[in-house]
């Protein structure tokens, strides 16, 4: 199984690239796994925000596959704590799906086509975060599913 998480512009935030780069290291320990980042919209302030979530949307779905298990991070998703988080990803890699997508949208949001092309969505939490900390905030409870998954010392419950 591999998994891709699938992100909307770049950061240019020190400790959230440090951060991440720390973090995919340690899950690439446990599964394949890809990031993708898609580029910024070119002249976002002058779109409405349904435009701006089009053309995101038209970027996404060039990566995105029908193949593939796509999961939104959106906070409208269903909301679980670690151990259920790890308990969810298990399960999808018992089943051998070939690839598990996690899809961070940008700040406005999906567009409906991207909502209707996913299986699944999950919040990370019912407070908001910028999109910029999702990526830290997933990548560090991606790597804590797998410590859940192998019965390892780094989850506290």
């Amino acid at each position: 199984m591999k998994i891709t998480l699938v992100l909307t512009g770049k950061t240019e935030m020190d400790y959230i690239i440090k951060g991440s780069e720390e973090y995919i290291k340690r899950i690439k320990r446990y599964i394949n796994f890809e990031v993708i980042s898609i580029p910024d919209i070119k002249n976002a302030k002058n779109l409405s925000i349904e435009l701006y979530k089009q053309k995101e949307a038209e970027a996404q779905e060039k990566i995105l596959s029908k193949a593939d298990l796509i999961i939104l991070l959106d906070e409208f998703g269903t909301e679980y704590n670690s151990i259920e988080l790890a308990k969810y990803i298990d399960t999808k890699i018992q089943l051998s799906i070939k690839n598990m997508v996690f899809v961070v949208g940008g700040a406005f949001g999906f567009a409906p086509e991207i909502k209707k092309m996913s299986h699944y969505s999950i919040s990370l939490s019912r407070l908001t975060f910028p999109h910029q900390l999702v990526r830290l905030i997933f990548l560090e409870q991606l790597y804590r599913a797998f410590t859940i998954i192998r019965n390892e010392k780094y989850h506290h419950s």
